[in-house]
C-alpha cells in the first residue's frame, strides 16, 4: 500500500524495501519524526500461549529493524488484555485464561524475544512491560468518565475488524468490544509514562491502533503515529505458519530447531525471495541479485533462508545439529539414524505394533492432518518406510527388536522416526 518513494528516515527506507510497511498514519510526519534517533515505538503481544510463533515474526523483525536504526523498541506483554480477548477478524471467541496460566506464559514469552532484540538500559535497548500493571488497577466508573467519553460506538462498529465479525453473525461479547478501548489506553499510558509515540501492529490491528492515536490527540492534543505491517501470507494469499502438527513455534521446547529449519527449507518457490527480505539480515542489494534465480539455484536460496532464520532464532550452535540431522535423514544409505536426534519421534509399544496401522501412526504423530489425508497419500504411493514405498496395509515387522528405529516419510520433505519400545 506504500508507494516506492525515498524517505528521509533510514528506518522507513529499509522497512519499505524489505516489505514491512503496509500503512501508517500521517506518513510525511512520521518520516520526519523518525529522522531523530532514540524514538520509542511499541508492539503488543497477548500472551495466550507459552511461545510466540511464526505469525509473530514480521512485527518482531520490524522491531529488530527499528532498533537497528537507533530507536528504542518497547515490547508490551498483554497480561491485562489477554484476560479480555481481541476479537479482530476472529470467528471464535478466544478462551479466557486464568491468572496462573497467564503468569506461566508471560515468563516464557521474553525468552522467545531475546534472540531478536537487545534488552537493556541504553538508549536503543528494548524494554518489556506488562499492561496488567495499569489495566488491573483501573476503576470502572472513573475509566468510563475519563477515557470512555472519547469513543464513539458508531465509529467502533464501523471498523472492519468488528464489522467482519458482526456480518458473519458471530457473537461479540461486551468485553471483546471493549478490547480496542483498552488497547487505545495502553498507547495513552505508554505515551504519558514512556514518551512512546508509535504503535506497531499487523494490518488487522489498524482500527485498534487508530483508536489509540485519536485518544491521545483528543486527550493530550499530541500527535502520535500508527504503523502497520502486512500479515505473513503465501503468494496465493494463505496465512503462513501452520503445519499438520499445528503452529510453527519459536520456542525450541515446543518445536525443535530441526523442524523449524525444515519449515523454511520447504517454503514454496514463489515465496522464498520475499521471506529472504523479511527474515534475514542479508543486505537488500544482495537479495535483489537472487530474484532471477530458478531451479537448483533457487533451491540453494531456500537453504540459505532456513540457515539464516534458524541462526537468528535458535543461535549459531543449533545449526550444526540441524545439518547433521538433515544429513542423517536424507543422505543415509544404511538407515543409521543416530545423527537425526532432533527429528520428530513417535514411540510405539512393541506389544501394540500388530494393532496399529500406518494410517494411525501418520495421523497420531501429526505427520498428516487426518486419517483421510494419510489414506490419500498412501493411495498415491507417497508414503515411505526407510525410503521404500508402503501401502495402507503396512504393519511394523514382527522381527524388529525393542529400540529399532524406522524412518516414516510423506513425500521427500516430511519425516518422523518410529521408535519401538
Amino acid at each position: 500500500m506504500v508507494s516506492r518513494m525515498t524517505y528521509k528516515s533510514s528506518f522507513l527506507n529499509e522497512a519499505a524495501a524489505r516489505g514491512f510497511f503496509y500503512q501508517s498514519t500521517n506518513l510525511k510526519a512520521i518520516d520526519e519524526f523518525l529522522t531523530v534517533a532514540g524514538r520509542r515505538g511499541y508492539l503488543g503481544f497477548d500472551i495466550t500461549a507459552k511461545s510466540l510463533h511464526v505469525g509473530h515474526l514480521i512485527p518482531i523483525f520490524l522491531l529488530r529493524l527499528f532498533q537497528k536504526h537507533g530507536h528504542r523498541p518497547i515490547v508490551l506483554a498483554g497480561g491485562g488484555t489477554t484476560k479480555i480477548g481481541d476479537p479482530s477478524f476472529k470467528d471464535k471467541t478466544r478462551p479466557i485464561l486464568t491468572d496462573e496460566e497467564i503468569a506461566v506464559n508471560l515468563s516464557s514469552i521474553k525468552s522467545c524475544l531475546v534472540p531478536f532484540l537487545k534488552f537493556g538500559d541504553r538508549k536503543s535497548d528494548a524494554i518489556m512491560l506488562n499492561n496488567a500493571d495499569w489495566l488491573d488497577k483501573l476503576e470502572y466508573i472513573p475509566f468510563l468518565r475519563d477515557i470512555g467519553k472519547y469513543f464513539s460506538v458508531n465509529r467502533m462498529i464501523g471498523f472492519e475488524s468488528v464489522k467482519a465479525k458482526l456480518t458473519a453473525n458471530n457473537s461479540l461479547s461486551f468485553s471483546e468490544f471493549n478490547y480496542m478501548v483498552l488497547q487505545a489506553y495502553d498507547f495513552y499510558e505508554l505515551c504519558v509514562k514512556k514518551d512512546c509515540c508509535i504503535q506497531f501492529g499487523g494490518q488487522d490491528q489498524w482500527g485498534n491502533i487508530v483508536c489509540g492515536v485519536e485518544l491521545i490527540r483528543k486527550k493530550l492534543g499530541r500527535e502520535v503515529f500508527g504503523f502497520t505491517n502486512p500479515l505473513l501470507t503465501t503468494s496465493s494469499g494463505q496465512k503462513m505458519g501452520k503445519t499438520a502438527k499445528g503452529a510453527v513455534w519459536l520456542s525450541k521446547e515446543m518445536l525443535s530447531p530441526y523442524e523449524f529449519w525444515q519449515y523454511w527449507r520447504n517454503v514454496d518457490d514463489a515465496d522464498v525471495i520475499k521471506l529472504m527480505y523479511l527474515f534475514t539480515d542479508l543486505n537488500v542489494e544482495e537479495i535483489k541479485k537472487m530474484e532471477s534465480l530458478e531451479g537448483q539455484e533457487l533451491n540453494d536460496v531456500k537453504k540459505i533462508l532456513a540457515d539464516e532464520i534458524t541462526v537468528i532464532t535458535h543461535g549459531r550452535d543449533s545449526l550444526a545439529d540441524v545439518h547433521n540431522t538433515a544429513a542423517g535423514m536424507f543422505e543415509n544409505a544404511e538407515n543409521d539414524f543416530s545423527s537425526a536426534m532432533t527429528v520428530p519421534k513417535y514411540y510405539l509399544k512393541r506389544s501394540n505394533s500388530k494393532n496399529i496401522s500406518i494410517v494411525d501412526i501418520m495421523a497420531e504423530s501429526g505427520l498428516c492432518a487426518s486419517r483421510g489425508d494419510a489414506k490419500r497419500l498412501l493411495r498415491g504411493n507417497g508414503v515411505y518406510i526407510n525410503d521404500e514405498t508402503v501401502a495402507d496395509d503396512y504393519k511394523v515387522p514382527d522381527d524388529l527388536p525393542v529400540g529399532a528405529t524406522l524412518k516414516l516419510s510423506c513425500g521427500k520433505k516430511k519425516h518422523i522416526l518410529i521408535i519401538l519400545e
